[in-house]
């Protein structure tokens, strides 16, 4: 405590470390703050040529972000260095506090690793509709993190890279035709034949129903209450959800006007008195 009441109570000392040190620190401080403005006009200028030449959406944040986090880390070792800090010493020091971070901050590197993985074999890209660890959407962003999703409903699920590289994905937007698969269900009492007719009928009328491959209808399973007609329609992937929608409005309404029933489950209970 003596020493330190010394030194500020001698202000030729404070100034002799002023002239000393003070030019490299304001030249530092200048340089970060330049640096960090150089940097977000790089980043921006980058964002201008990916969206210029087309470049792919998926790459886009993933670049943009990986690039701002290189520069900045370049920037401070930079500023350090005017600073007097030893290089090998500051790289030592770094390496070993990567090393404790890293190992703290393991499940992040392996979501880097994932969302690294995910741009060079592309199971999907910005733009597709996915399930993936439990949730469905279309993809928004791949960052070097994680993975964005919107949903239908307008939601945002963040998913970790790590685990969606490593897990089962589906990829609804990678084929342009789906397959659009129903069952209805009639009474045992109520002509098969017609049923299918009727089925047909509506599958004609519908244009975005593809003719080729051909619609498929018949018999899948003679249930407790009915009898199923399993249908499959092929049709392009963007009229998958109002086929699917319709189709069923569609045949409930006709089936009610041919007189064809669409049984609900039923049960028989008998009593016995002794």
């Amino acid at each position: 405590m003596d020493e330190v009441k010394s030194f500020f109570s001698n202000p030729d000392q404070i100034m002799d470390l002023v002239i000393k040190y003070g030019g490299q620190l304001l030249l530092a401080l200048i340089t970060l703050i330049v640096g960090l403005w150089i940097i977000g006009k790089i980043i921006k200028g980058l964002r201008k040529v990916f969206e210029a030449r087309d470049f792919d959406a998926s790459l886009r944040s993933f670049l943009t972000s990986l690039t701002g986090i290189v520069l900045k880390i370049m920037l401070v070792i930079s500023v350090v260095s005017m600073l007097g800090v030893e290089m090998t010493s500051f790289i030592a020091i770094l390496a070993a506090a990567g090393l404790a971070i890293g190992m703290a901050l393991s499940g992040t590197l392996q979501n880097f690793a994932g969302g690294v993985m995910i741009l060079i074999f592309r199971p999907f890209k910005v733009g597709d509709y996915i399930t993936s660890e439990g949730h469905s959407g279309t993809v928004k962003e791949i960052q070097i993190f994680h993975t964005i999703l919107n949903t239908p409903d307008k939601k945002t699920i963040i998913l970790p890279n790590g685990p969606v590289s490593n897990g089962s994905t589906i990829n609804y937007s990678t084929e342009p035709v789906r397959r659009v698969d129903f069952t209805f269900g009639i009474g045992y009492n109520d002509d098969i034949d017609k049923a299918k007719q009727v089925i047909r009928e509506v599958i004609e009328k519908d244009g975005r129903i593809l003719k080729d491959p051909e619609p498929f209808i018949a018999v899948s399973n003679l249930g407790d209450s009915s009898v199923d007609l399993v249908t499959r329609v092929w049709a392009n992937a963007g009229d998958y959800w109002g086929i699917f929608f319709d189709m069923q409005e569609t045949v409930k309404k006709e089936f009610d006007r041919q007189g064809i029933s669409i049984p609900f489950p039923q049960r028989d209970v008998h009593l016995y008195q002794k």
